[in-house]
């Protein structure tokens, strides 16, 4: 076989239900047409539920705690190998179109930044970056936006594309700067205030005013589309990462996807009540409106998820949990069209398409919304589909654990490439061919505050052991078989007192094996 084109299409922050094929009440037509003709995985998971780590994770094959951007807010160093360094090494054409979050958005000496204010909306550096900046971690073409839906953060090459399709004022479709800098470009004041109490992302007006045409979703599928016709005229194989934006907060989306899911038909989480007994006191104080949160934040960064989650009415959560769903299924639309252009171009068969996301979310489950330290599945687990026909099976579903960490080296292996370098991540090729895993666990991990916020979870086929950093009492263990919903926190439960000692084994010998030897050994000393 000659060297496959690969693409890889990610959403961000979706939760791993949200595909028609394993869901009614969700329209995902061409997402259903990827996993028909490839392997549904049902047990995919992140190496860190939030941005930057895992998506650093994705292009390195390592894990945030050995790639260097272990948390939000930090920059993946540009000397770390990637996939798309190696990829063109080997002759492809290598692009990512859409939201890279490998840099944060505020820029220091030591830690540079090109996706921080004032370059994030400086529309002459962006113009010329790919004559002057590429390749860029491994990507020869890059084509980028870092907003989600209305924030401020609007610029880059999506403001660029914008402009040339004749929207000028384009700024006044986003919000007010939100990084605490005045913005005279823009009217603080057109800012849709948040409504139904706390949490973020919530908008009393959902139905965005930006026409469907001029969505990043929108450009993020068509400037795929030119990407992958640029590298078929020059015939080369490809490797590109569509990485598009939703379903990420805030929640809202233009017509007619705002109104394709009726609020009375979603169906959000809930927590029970009694949960919170078994459960560490960061979970409980996320229920508590007067909980002080101040000593899990000791850099005054921030720290996403401990905060109070409640104060959102059922009714708030199923307005939102509709747009989330419409936000899905535009993408879903999107990605629809570059099927086609597979399809018309004679590249399916030929093109290995990976679907995933970089992490899930919570929607009123276990009484939190959106993303933040807890290991739940809702946060931690993820869609994923695979497909090459005539390589891969058609129309399977698969339990299978999988992990983010693996792409990098899937892929490479996929292309027939044995790099020398040390990955933590695993090869998974040869075992997608039967529609199984090369690997019986998953290592998820979380540090997000320097020492005041660090947990690591191992997963097995039935099992979830959680622990913290210098706090044992706040220790989960869970029975996805008894309990799939995670409501019984075993790990004092004295019947599950062997579980827990097997599954300790089992973690430190998982930490073994997954330490990464960056060099070789060529003496004996």
């Amino acid at each position: 076989m000659t060297q496959p084109n690969i693409l890889l299409l990610t959403s961000d922050q979706q939760h791993w239900t949200t595909l028609g094929v394993l869901n009614p009440k969700i329209r995902t037509p061409n997402l259903d047409r990827l996993a028909a003709r490839g392997v549904n995985f049902t047990r995919a998971y992140c190496p860190n539920p939030t941005c930057t780590p895992t998506r650093a994770s994705i292009i390195t094959g390592l894990y945030p705690s050995h790639h260097g951007a272990w948390t939000l807010g930090t920059k993946l160093p540009e000397s770390v190998p990637t996939v798309g360094q190696m990829l063109r090494e080997a002759g492809y054409a290598t692009a990512l179109i859409g939201k890279a979050h490998f840099q944060p958005l505020a820029s220091t000496p030591g830690c540079e930044s090109v996706e921080a204010y004032p370059t994030l909306r400086d529309l002459a550096f962006w113009r010329r970056f790919n004559d002057e900046h590429t390749p860029w971690y491994g990507f020869d073409r890059v084509e980028l936006a870092r907003n989600h839906g209305d924030e401020g953060h609007a610029g880059q090459h999506y403001a660029l594309w914008l402009e040339e399709h004749g929207l000028s004022d384009w700024r006044a479709h986003f919000q007010h700067r939100q990084d605490g800098v005045s913005d005279t470009e823009h009217d603080a004041s057109k800012a849709p205030p948040l409504t139904d109490g706390p949490g973020y992302g919530w908008r009393e007006d959902m139905h965005w005013k930006l026409p469907e045409q001029y969505h990043y979703t929108t450009w993020t599928g068509e400037r795929t589309i030119a990407a992958i016709e640029r590298a078929h005229a020059q015939r080369r194989p490809f490797f590109i990462w569509s990485s598009y934006h939703d379903p990420h907060p805030p929640y809202c989306v233009p017509e007619p996807w705002a109104s394709m899911y009726r609020p009375e038909d979603m169906e959000p989480g809930e927590l029970d009540p009694e949960e919170l007994e078994l459960l560490p006191e960061p979970h409980r104080m996320t229920q508590d409106p007067n909980a002080d949160f101040s000593r899990f934040n000791g850099d005054g960064l921030g720290n996403h998820g401990y905060h109070y989650h409640g104060g959102k009415s059922r009714r708030g959560l199923q307005e939102a949990m509709a747009i989330y769903y419409g936000m899905v299924s535009f993408m879903d639309h999107s990605i629809g069209r570059t099927l086609d252009k597979l399809d018309e171009l004679g590249l399916t068969g030929q093109t290995l398409v990976v679907f995933t996301s970089d992490h899930g979310h919570f929607l009123g489950s276990h009484g939190l919304v959106a993303k933040g330290p807890f290991h739940y599945e809702d946060g931690i687990r993820v869609p994923f589909i695979a497909s090459m026909p005539g390589v891969l099976p058609e129309g399977v579903s698969s339990d299978s654990i999988q992990s983010l960490v693996d792409l990098t080296p899937t892929f490479l292996s996929a292309a027939g490439l044995s790099p020398a370098h040390e990955f933590q991540g695993l090869d998974q090729f040869a075992a997608w061919k039967t529609g199984e895993s090369a690997r019986d666990h998953a290592i998820v991990e979380m540090h997000h505050n320097r020492n005041l916020v660090q947990l690591r979870t191992l997963v097995t086929d039935r099992y979830k052991l959680t622990v913290y950093r210098d706090r044992p009492e706040w220790s989960e263990l869970f029975d996805l078989s008894d309990d799939p919903s995670e409501v019984r926190n075993r790990f004092h439960d004295p019947a599950y007192a062997a579980v827990r000692g097997d599954l300790f084994e089992r973690f430190v010998q998982s930490e073994l094996r997954r330490e990464p030897a960056f060099t070789p050994r060529v003496s004996g000393a």
